[in-house]
Order: C-alpha cells, then sequence, then structure tokens
C-alpha cells in the first residue's frame, strides 16, 4: 500500500471515532488537555466496572490523522481492563507512522498514548484502593 492510499486509510478510519458525549460539554477540560498536541485534543477517560472507556474531542476535520490513530487505539483498549492500555508498546506510534511520514505527529501522539497510560494507572490504583 502506498503512502496515497494509507493517507486515505486514515482519513476513512478517522470517522470511525466516537463521538463525544454531550453530557462532558459542560466540564473543564484543562486537565484533559493534550498540550503536545499541534491542534487541540482533549480525552477523558471513564472507568465502569473495572474497564476503562476513552472518549476524545477535537476537530476531526483539521485533524484526521490524529483521529483515526485515536479510533484505532480505542478500538483496542476501550472497555478492557487498565491493563489493556497498559500493555500498549512504547514503539507503537512510530512503528505506525513510520511509512506514512508524519514524523511532527510523533510527539503529540506518543503524548496522548503517555496520557492514556496515566489514566490507566490512576484507575488501576483507584481499584486496588477499592
Amino acid at each position: 500500500m502506498g503512502r496515497e492510499e494509507k493517507m486515505q486509510a486514515l482519513v476513512q478510519y478517522s470517522k470511525k471515532l466516537e463521538p463525544f458525549p454531550e453530557r462532558f460539554n459542560n466540564l473543564d477540560r484543562t486537565k484533559f488537555n493534550i498540550p503536545e498536541c499541534q491542534t487541540r485534543v482533549d480525552i477523558v477517560p471513564e472507568l465502569k466496572d473495572g474497564k476503562m472507556h476513552f472518549y476524545a474531542d477535537l476537530n476531526l476535520r483539521q485533524s484526521p490523522t490524529i483521529a483515526a490513530v485515536l479510533a484505532i487505539v480505542f478500538a483496542a483498549v476501550n472497555d478492557q481492563p487498565p491493563e489493556t492500555t497498559l500493555a500498549i508498546p512504547p514503539d507503537f506510534i512510530r512503528t505506525l507512522m513510520e511509512s506514512i511520514g508524519l514524523g511532527a505527529r510523533e510527539p503529540g501522539l506518543n503524548a496522548i498514548i503517555s496520557r492514556l497510560k496515566r489514566y490507566a494507572l490512576e484507575a488501576q490504583m483507584t481499584q486496588r484502593g477499592s
């Protein structure tokens, strides 16, 4: 698959990102923002019955690559225990972005994965404290 085909696949995959729930619209999202990203991305975690679920708010038209990566990651980790998120390999983003030529996006995407892992670790600690 060539670069153009990969880019088209990413754009198509970005449409699979779950809509941001309205119930979070009035939430102070300061602590959910990922400042390392070039465009604004807010990620809100939920822990319910021992399972994590992540929601992202971003401009899909402005950042289809970010939305696609989030859709891919969320498909793997949502509604799974925190350990699933913590098991994301450290080179996941580099491996994913390597052949697309979007190296400039790597710092922000790595920051997103780090944040997801931080949320999962916090959830794990909350569960142990219960």
